[in-house]
């Protein structure tokens, strides 16, 4: 665990009132991040970073970061069915562990399992066309991993 890292339980006693929370897809050639409002009630598709070099990659997010105010991250973890770690979850981790030694912002991971198919379900339901699903689907992913996160928020807030 790097310092950085925290359960999700964790997290709800370390975030000050009135604060956002940035969700992170994290991808091989795309990094989708959505936003949440100030109650944390809602996530909202945010942007889709291009991966070009980890430097540059964490350069934007930590421009975004300061230009929301952001308080700690949610990240999609993406596990294998079985709940165990592949090479994707291997990935992830290696990201984190590298942004966080270059600043420090409180995050948690969140199971991510699915969350793009369920995305792309509702794109298809939608009847959006292929190149705009392609457009919008890392960014969409991160806010459903971000919504997970923020119900789990509130039910802990609530004692659920």
């Amino acid at each position: 665990m790097t310092a950085g890292q925290k359960t999700l339980e964790e997290l709800a006693a370390l975030l000050p009132p009135k604060s956002r929370l940035i969700g992170l897809d994290v991808g091989t050639k795309t990094v989708g991040l959505a936003l949440s409002d100030v109650e944390r009630r809602l996530a909202t598709p945010l942007e889709t970073i291009r991966r070009v070099k980890f430097t540059k990659d964490a350069e934007r997010l930590v421009a975004l970061i300061a230009q929301h105010e952001i308080a700690a991250l949610i990240v999609g973890l993406p596990l294998n069915m079985d709940g165990s770690e592949g090479p994707r979850a291997q990935a992830t981790r290696a990201f984190m562990r590298n942004f966080d030694a270059m600043r420090r912002t409180p995050y948690a991971f969140w199971d991510e399992r699915l969350s793009t198919a369920a995305v792309t379900r509702e794109l298809l339901a939608q009847d959006v066309s292929r190149a705009k699903r392609a457009e919008v689907v890392d960014r969409m992913a991160a806010a459903y991993i971000l919504q997970g996160a923020l119900d789990r928020l509130g039910r802990l807030a609530t004692g659920g």
